[in-house]
């Protein structure tokens, strides 16, 4: 188990917020935690610390002022950790070299490759000539709907905002490996509460694929890791954003790093 750092953008700054939270209408979002440093400020010290694979998230609708001050902020981030970064938010087979060009050693895709609730393979075969499949993460961040009695998670796209069709299952991660290097999964309705990680979505996990897979979303006390830790047999790396001391909350970020593998 590897943990994995984070630098969620949103409005031009670096945020923690509640994962369901985001609302395109007025760019609002229910906040945990707003840094008073810059992204470049985390990207230092993850570069001091060691540790690779973090990604940077930007958290507003492409096409907007605050999208663009989103994007500068990156731009911070990965010129003072040069392919030590990945990122995501807005990316598509048009943009996402330029991401990489920028010093991102991978892209995170989730709702450009999802049309009309479906997976569109067409796009992802396109992302994958543009990048390459050893720079192509793939965000199925995932949620329960209200009412469906299957216990399923579905994919959501758009900030979380949308349920797409598509149940997250271990066959459809085995599937979507031939696309990514990776996979990034947030448990959006306990992202940012720290209130205890979903415990049958990361037993689902854990036996879903021999590519890395980074989950998120609950973690609020270091029993929290173990549990991540005997659940995903190991395999499953973690990232904590407003539990721990960086974003305000009370988890020490070294205490954190001293229980990874």
């Amino acid at each position: 188990m590897q943990f994995r750092p984070c630098i969620d953008i949103h409005n031009g700054k670096v945020k923690q917020i509640v994962g369901g939270s985001l609302k395109d209408a007025g760019n609002q979002a229910a906040e945990n935690f707003v840094s008073e440093q810059d992204a470049a400020f985390y990207a230092h010290l993850y570069k001091e610390s060691g540790i690779k694979g973090g990604h940077i998230i930007l958290l507003n609708p492409m096409g907007t002022c605050e999208y663009e001050a989103d994007v500068e902020q990156a731009k911070l981030a990965l010129s003072e950790y040069p392919k030590g970064l990945q990122i995501g938010g807005g990316i598509n087979a048009d943009n996402a070299e330029q991401f990489l060009d920028m010093g991102a050693s991978h892209v995170i895709v989730t709702s450009y490759v999802f049309r009309d609730g479906k997976i569109d393979y067409e796009r992802l075969d396109k992302l994958k000539a543009a990048v390459g499949r050893k720079h192509l993460v793939l965000d199925l961040s995932c949620r329960r709907k209200t009412g469906d009695k299957s216990g399923q998670y579905y994919i959501v796209t758009d900030r979380w905002q949308k349920f797409t069709d598509e149940p997250l299952s271990e066959e459809l991660i085995h599937k979507l490996s031939a696309y990514a290097d990776e996979f990034l999964i947030h448990a959006v309705d306990v992202e940012g509460k720290a209130s205890g990680v979903e415990r049958e979505l990361v037993s689902m996990l854990s036996g879903a694929g021999d590519i890395p897979i980074t989950y998120a979303g609950g973690v609020g006390s270091y029993e929290d890791i173990e549990v991540i830790r005997e659940l995903g047999d190991g395999h499953i790396d973690i990232t904590i954003g407003s539990a721990l001391d960086l974003f305000g909350g009370k988890l020490n970020f070294n205490r954190v790093l001293s229980m990874m593998d």
